[in-house]
């Protein structure tokens, strides 16, 4: 399955209700009414707030010719419960609300008045009066209200100024809350990612020097035959914050391409069978910290593959090359990793760190569990990513292994290198770089080794393994890929283990010599893959192995496959 990168994205959708505040559409003032008479200047035309008003004596009730004269004034704020339409206040800030617009109450954009109003809410209303009225000022518009109206808000601020203050102190632990809001609060989702792979493959006809003594083939191979290969994999993503999330996947699939060698050569990427009965193939949850680094943990489907960002920007069983091993570096899959911890690290825009540590069996305490012991694989991987330039990805590897069965489990290429049953422990080192010659061409390759020893036999077995390519990103069209391939699978270069599968007379039933394999397997792949629609591709391609099984003896073969690619 692909990755999922925390720093993509992620690897991900969110959906997140937030708490939102805006204020009241402010209308536009009417000139005709507001304008000054004619005056030589205007001394408040530099006023920048309502409270900077000083007209020296409060406005009284025979300079507000509006103002009702039957009305008294209230000295006492507290004696008045609510703000009745009758009151002047009332009247007032309705007249300021007429001219300036500075209230709107209504979706349809109207102040529907003479109901009576708390103070509270009366202040809330001569707050948004206020702050329309700084606006105007900050506009240099202040020549449009008149003095009467100034002098009239300010009466309404001395007035209401214990409900102004509360009202102030109340919105800033508003603003403080919603603000706590926007940072926490966050809607669990789960969402669904499908993708659905079918192909078409068969080989040509061969023959295998499956015991390769005497250089001659021994029979011929009998899967050449076309079959019909599926891979359905449906992924959970649930945020339980924007800082995390879960992934359960979940696979299913049918078909094989019968590898009738112990080197897998004609292994595509996208097999999987498992009679078509669905499984957990992901169960891991990942959590960022800070702004840079996320741990990762997981019951299964945590391994290298999984943590390590790919070198190769292609990399994908669905969407990258047809077989299995051109996806990435052998090394990367050594272990048969499926629960553990992980962690990745952006140590810089530049430079990033990714590390794992997994079991096979980790649920299964009879066997070793998390830790293993000598019933179950370990693995522990280190990668160091770095990009010196914006066209240029360069990932070192480092994996160390133990497998109670002696194999490496890479999938391709020599995996077995000790007799069944033999505990081996491995060193392994790689490096992959890609760099974008262009927006339509790509260069990129990797080199793997690794060092194999074990406890009940002296000496060590060693393997190599090495790719170059050329990707073709949009080629004849947006969304488009081209790609070729060419490489040497893991191979044996060296050992001195008494007894191994890397000696010929070991396969035909003596116990052999020392040494490496006898030849070079060479794979070369070319496919291209067609964007039919945003969620449909098709990719034919081609892929000749050469010397297969690292035996000259063994017949060339070609494989020929169309993969059909549906996401939704």
């Amino acid at each position: 399955m692909g990755r999922v990168n925390i720093y993509q994205a992620t690897l991900l959708s969110v959906v997140a209700l937030l708490a939102t505040h805006s204020l009241p559409a402010q209308g536009k003032p009417k000139p005709s009414s507001l304008s000054l008479t004619g005056e030589a200047s205007n001394p408040m035309e530099h006023l920048t707030s309502v409270s900077q008003l000083q007209p020296g004596q409060p406005a009284t009730s025979s300079q507000l010719p509006f103002v009702e004269q039957t009305m008294g004034q209230v000295n006492n704020v507290f004696q008045l419960r609510d703000v009745q339409p009758e009151d002047w206040a009332y009247q007032a800030l309705s007249d300021l609300i007429e001219r300036y617009g500075c209230l709107v109450g209504y979706p349809d954009g109207t102040f529907r008045g003479r109901r009576a109003l708390s103070r509270y809410e009366f202040a809330a209303g001569l707050n948004s009066c206020l702050q329309q009225m700084e606006r105007l000022f900050a506009q240099e518009t202040a020549n449009l209200a008149t003095q009467q109206d100034l002098m009239v808000l300010q009466r309404l601020e001395a007035e209401f100024a214990e409900e102004l203050a509360l009202l102030s102190t109340r919105t800033d632990r508003l603003e403080a809350q919603v603000a706590q809001l926007e940072d926490a609060q966050f809607s669990t989702t789960t969402q669904l990612f499908g993708q659905v792979v079918m192909g078409v493959q068969g080989r040509s006809d061969n023959s295998v020097d499956f015991f390769p003594v005497d250089g001659t083939p021994d029979f011929d191979d009998p899967f050449t035959e076309i079959n019909f290969l599926s891979n359905v994999q449906l992924s959970l993503l649930t945020q339980f914050s924007p800082r995390s999330v879960l992934l359960t996947g979940l696979q299913a699939g049918t078909g094989s391409t019968s590898p009738l060698r112990i080197t897998n050569d004609s292994r595509l990427a996208y097999e999987g069978d498992t009679g078509g009965q669905f499984r957990i193939s992901d169960l891991t949850y990942r959590h960022l910290v800070g702004d840079n680094f996320a741990f990762i943990i997981g019951a299964r489907g945590l391994n290298a593959v999984n943590v390590f960002r790919g070198a190769n920007r292609v990399e994908s069983a669905g969407f990258g090359p047809l077989s299995a091993f051109a996806q990435r570096n052998p090394i990367i899959n050594i272990g048969a990793g499926s629960g553990g911890v992980g962690f990745d690290w952006q140590v810089s825009d530049r430079f990033n760190i990714q590390g794992v540590y997994t079991s096979s069996l980790p649920a299964d305490a009879s066997f070793g569990g998390l830790f293993g012991g000598d019933f179950s694989d370990t693995t522990t991987g280190l990668q160091l990513a770095y990009a010196p330039t914006n066209t240029v990805d360069l990932a070192l590897n480092y994996i160390n292994s133990f497998s109670p069965e002696g194999t490496l489990r890479t999938g391709v290429g020599d995996e077995n290198l000790i007799l069944d049953g033999t505990p081996l422990n491995t060193n392994a080192f790689g490096g992959t770089v890609s760099w974008r010659i262009s927006p339509q061409v790509t260069l990129g390759g990797w080199l793997g080794y690794t060092i194999s020893t074990t406890p009940q036999q002296s000496g060590d077995v060693n393997t190599f393994n090495w790719m170059a390519f050329l990707n073709f990103p949009d080629l004849f069209g947006e969304g488009n890929l081209g790609g070729l391939y060419i490489g040497q699978p893991p191979r044996i270069t060296s050992s001195d283990f008494p007894t191994g599968f890397n000696q010929p007379s070991l396969l035909a039933g003596g116990l052999g010599t020392p040494g490496g394999q006898p030849d070079t397997t060479t794979h070369v792949e070319a496919f291209y893959r067609w964007r039919v629609t945003d969620n449909i591709f098709l990719t034919p391609g081609a892929i000749a192995v050469f010397n297969p099984g690292h035996t000259s003896g063994s017949d060339t073969f070609v494989i020929g496959a169309l993969r059909m690619t549906i996401t939704f």
